[in-house]
């Protein structure tokens, strides 16, 4: 088992990734740096392996299936998580190691929206939708996490292998954010500098197709992992629907003892019929839901009695 490993999740970053496994090389000498290449069109897996990081290759696209790669293949005490795009210092890496390996954190977040995001990135968009992500899962979540979307992470073993990979691309991060959320892990924050790509580099990232999968990825794992809020939000939705409708037939039936609208009234019932089926199916789900937790807790001691064990088998070798 490697004390650090750093991931490198690589799609054509040929004019940045050699710099990126120097910058990490120096800050964390003792670390072992993995290039995961995703189909490069370019150098990028040659680059990196002459820059002396250890490359391996994932053939099936998006970012998502290569970090599904990452977490299955590599055991190490503390992961660092960082694009390919030179865009995340390196300095910060020891700051967030420290925080995994000493202090027991799960996951620590590097946050660019608390420092230089906002004005070295030159896609409007981007920020717009960065604010957005993070202020939605936050509220429904009620978490205080600074940068939803960052690309640039630490975890610890535990998180590492108990983190079920479902995305497949940029909607990764999200549900990364959310699971640890969910599942009551150890959360922190550094904040980062983050700088823009370099001229010629361009990002993998389409701030519309990509965002509306974010936005579809927030309702799925809200409805996932809060099915108590989210069906009961249903249920008022439509017991509103149906008062909108049933109140003008109310007032007909008051005024004239006739209802002269069944059709309109049948639907009425139907629909609150449709809100109550809601509500209860919100109330079994979070019940169902509650049940996983606790044997998710179970999960967790199994893994930690297995990553003791390497641990001690490590120490035992050397």
């Amino acid at each position: 088992m490697d004390k650090i490993a750093v991931l490198i999740p690589c799609y054509n970053e040929s004019l940045t990734i050699e710099k990126v496994v120097n910058d990490f090389k120096n800050i964390l000498p003792e670390a072992k740096i993995y290039v995961y290449d995703n189909n490069s069109s370019d150098d990028t897996a040659e680059i990196a392996k002459n820059a002396g990081a250890i490359v391996y290759h994932e053939y099936k696209q998006g970012k998502g299936n290569v970090i599904r790669r990452m977490f299955r293949e590599i055991n190490a005490e503390c992961y660092i998580m960082v694009d390919g795009d030179d865009t995340y210092p390196a300095e910060s890496a020891r700051e967030m190691c420290d925080l995994v390996l000493n202090k027991k954190v799960d996951m620590v977040v590097g946050d660019r929206l608390s420092s230089t995001y906002y004005k070295e990135n030159k896609r409007p968009f981007h920020n717009f939708g960065n604010s957005i992500v993070q202020k939605s899962i936050n509220k429904l979540f009620r978490s205080d996490i600074k940068d939803i979307m960052t690309g640039y992470r630490a975890f610890s073993y535990m998180f590492v292998k108990t983190f079920p990979v479902l995305s497949k691309g940029f909607e990764i991060e999200t549900e990364m954010t959310i699971h640890a959320i969910d599942k009551n892990m150890f959360v922190d924050n550094v904040v980062i500098n983050y700088r823009d790509r370099i001229e010629g580099s361009e990002s993998k990232l389409n701030t519309y197709s990509d965002g509306f999968k974010v936005i579809r990825t927030i309702i799925r794992l809200y409805k996932n992992y809060r099915p108590r809020q989210f069906f009961s939000m249903i249920a008022a939705i439509l017991i509103i629907i149906a008062a909108v409708f049933f109140i003008p037939v109310f007032n007909v039936y008051l005024n004239t003892h006739l209802v002269p609208n069944f059709p309109t009234l049948i639907v009425c019932g139907f629909v609150f019929l449709a809100a109550i089926q809601s509500f209860f199916c919100g109330l079994i789900l979070s019940t169902i839901r509650a049940e996983n937790k606790q044997d998710f807790e179970f999960k967790l001691v199994q893994i930690e009695n297995e990553y003791e064990k390497q641990v001690k088998g490590d120490k035992i070798k050397c």
